[in-house]
């Protein structure tokens, strides 16, 4: 009677424990830090002939020091967030012909550092803790999964003038034991992506007086480039014999 209550005991514990980690074994929950707002209101007033095209025309993507090849949703997140301002006429994606949209363009070009830290001294630490509690510990120990991205914007206006704008946002991705997929990865990526993206949006509103095609700037800048041809080397000068004259002696 003895035994089977402790063999009935013992297999309760565990259904407890299978059902906990059912429960809470697969959870996970993302904190983003946005980046820091001076409060004002983005909304800006322009009339719609008074907007130019803009022309995607760099993107670039550095992962922990490495360049990398910028994904296509990113592009798209990019796209999606400048249109939406609708402060410029029309946007061409990184690539697209632009030859018939007049003089007055912006182009634009975007680099995004990444920094990926999967944090491998505590989750090595904490998975041996899983294990040794025969998964028992599963539910209450949570492991992280950090992530942070710099993104500068840089604006170029028909006359050359450039500005550039800053944003920087992080976060990082909780999770139990089975809870790690590649989509909670890209979900996280995503979320402070789309934190930057909005801060630089917010920026160039701001700015959306120095994009209009009736401004322009009171000097405007001259772009030029030093041209010419590569010169010849110069050959050595010939040697010439020089006649001397000798006095012979009486």
């Amino acid at each position: 009677m003895a035994i089977a209550c402790h063999v009935n005991g013992r297999m309760g514990w565990i259904m407890v424990n299978l059902l906990a980690g059912g429960l809470f074994g697969c959870s996970h929950w993302i904190d983003v830090t946005p980046p820091p707002s001076d409060g004002t209101s983005p909304l800006r007033l322009v009339t719609k002939d008074e907007r130019v095209p803009l022309i995607v025309e760099g993107l670039h993507v550095i992962q922990n020091g490495a360049p990398q090849s910028p994904s296509a949703n990113l592009e798209r997140r990019l796209l999606t967030s400048i249109q939406e301002t609708r402060l410029f006429s029309t946007v061409v994606p990184l690539g697209s012909d632009s030859s018939s949209l007049g003089e007055k363009i912006v182009t634009a070009r975007l680099t995004i550092d990444e920094l990926i830290d999967p944090r491998p001294g505590a989750s090595t630490w904490k998975g041996f803790l899983v294990g040794a509690s025969m998964f028992l510990l599963a539910p209450i120990i949570a492991l992280d999964y950090g992530y942070s991205a710099q993104a500068v914007l840089e604006v170029e206006r028909w006359d050359g003038e450039i500005r550039r704008y800053h944003a920087k946002s992080s976060g990082i991705a909780h999770y139990h034991l089975f809870g790690a997929t590649p989509l909670l990865f890209d979900e996280l990526i995503g979320q402070v992506t789309e934190a930057c993206l909005q801060s630089l949006m917010h920026q160039l509103i701001q700015d959306s007086a120095q994009y209009l095609a009736s401004n322009s700037s009171a000097a405007p800048a001259t772009r030029t480039i030093m041209v010419g041809i590569r010169p010849l080397p110069t050959a050595p000068a010939p040697h010439v014999a020089i006649p001397t004259t000798t006095k012979l002696p009486d």
